[in-house]
């Protein structure tokens, strides 16, 4: 059999062979990101999380560096340790709340476990007394005790990550003040270098962005659920409000969990099917109110993701990290927003998980302009 020598090869034939490798290439070294995206979880959700604190105080600490105390100006090792010390109090007071309320919804659990399944079961009473019972026995085989041991037992771990994330913004913030130093080195560039600090600034205001507001539209929405579990009187009033606060930071889907354990929650405690629908109206309400009019309102055009692409980041970072996963779904997909809109390869996919399919248009233009004009002066 004779065969083919290069002589023979035509460059159609080099070329989809080049194509055929660098695809090969490009899954070899997606599956090797995944594999040890899947393998340091702990390590890495950890320190997205750190980069993420680091950068919501960055821009704090460079403002009280920039005060003054009579003719002195405040050190920026002094406004790093002092935003270190705020940072690592918050962390722990905020750890100690969670366990807190996750201890107070174990046991109320476990006091529920009884009369649970009777309750649930009742929800689904209008398709007929052999779907009730059907639905009635399927919650009563559950094993609820070994479930809240393993619900225990990973709570414990929030502990462990709150001392790696604190460390890791200790090193972050040490690091910091030699970073454009790096940066210039690393690239070698100067106006290259000025540029990433330009891209690295955009990620870190709207992430930033981002987050203060979702936080602000979160504690409205966890204050108004816990004042509508409280006007019930309902046990876990408070569990409540902060189990709110927290899933609205899942996009989509935490706000229809939120709304639909309310409800589990007062139809198993009270048991009374015309209170249980008037709650979880009011918590619907709550959610729209605040998740479809003041949300976009304050979000603005530029953080308005394609919800498509949010749909596909959380399913992604959630089968990757889990639940830690899909809270950071949203800022990781506005930081390959940002640079995917600054640079002219990506620009695309920047289209794509925008919105409008106008991502940064106006920063975009600036850059140009600013661009045309340096190259338009006379060189020396």
């Amino acid at each position: 059999m004779l065969h083919e020598t290069p002589k023979n090869v035509t460059p159609e034939k080099r070329l989809d062979a080049g194509r055929l490798q660098t695809g090969a290439l490009l899954i070899i070294a997606f599956a090797v990101v995944l594999f040890l995206l899947v393998q340091a979880r702990f390590i890495l959700i950890s320190l997205a999380t750190a980069i993420i604190l680091f950068s919501l105080t960055s821009d704090v600490i460079n403002f009280i560096a920039r005060q003054r105390i009579g003719p002195l100006r405040v050190p920026n090792a002094v406004a790093s340790i002092a935003a270190m010390v705020l940072i690592a109090t918050a962390l722990l007071m905020l750890t100690s709340v969670l366990l807190a309320q996750i201890n107070t919804v174990l046991i109320t659990t476990l006091s529920y476990t009884e009369r649970a399944p009777s309750a649930v079961a009742s929800m689904f009473s209008w398709l007929g007394e052999d779907s009730e019972a059907a639905i009635f026995n399927a919650v009563r085989s559950i094993d609820a005790s070994s479930y809240l041991r393993t619900a225990a037992s990973q709570a414990s771990g929030i502990t462990q990550a709150t001392v790696l994330v604190i460390l890791f913004v200790g090193f972050l913030f040490a690091e910091r003040i030699w970073f454009e130093t790096k940066l210039e080195n690393f690239i070698g560039d100067t106006r290259q270098a000025a540029r990433v600090r330009k891209i690295i600034q955009s990620i870190i205001h709207r992430v930033n962005y981002y987050l203060l507001v979702k936080a602000v539209i979160s504690v409205i929405t966890g204050g108004m659920v816990y004042l509508l579990a409280r006007a019930f009187q309902l046990e876990l009033a408070t569990a409540m409000g902060i189990i709110t606060f927290v899933l609205n930071f899942i996009p989509n889907i935490g706000s229809i969990l939120a709304t639909g354990l309310i409800a589990l929650v007062t139809h198993v405690q009270l048991g009374d099917s015309n209170t249980t629908l008037a709650v979880f109206l009011i918590a619907a309400a709550i959610q729209f109110l605040n998740g479809n009019v003041i949300d976009p309102m304050l979000m603005g055009r530029a953080l308005r993701l394609s919800s498509f692409g949010i749909i596909l980041s959380l399913a992604f970072w959630g089968a990757v990290w889990g639940i830690p996963g899909m809270f950071l779904s949203v800022p990781i997909m506005v930081m390959l927003l940002v640079v995917c809109s600054h640079v002219p390869g990506l620009r695309p996919f920047a289209i794509l998980l925008s919105r409008e399919g106008l991502p940064d248009t106006e920063q975009m233009l600036n850059e140009t302009a600013e661009r045309d004009l340096f190259q338009k002066q006379p060189k020396p």
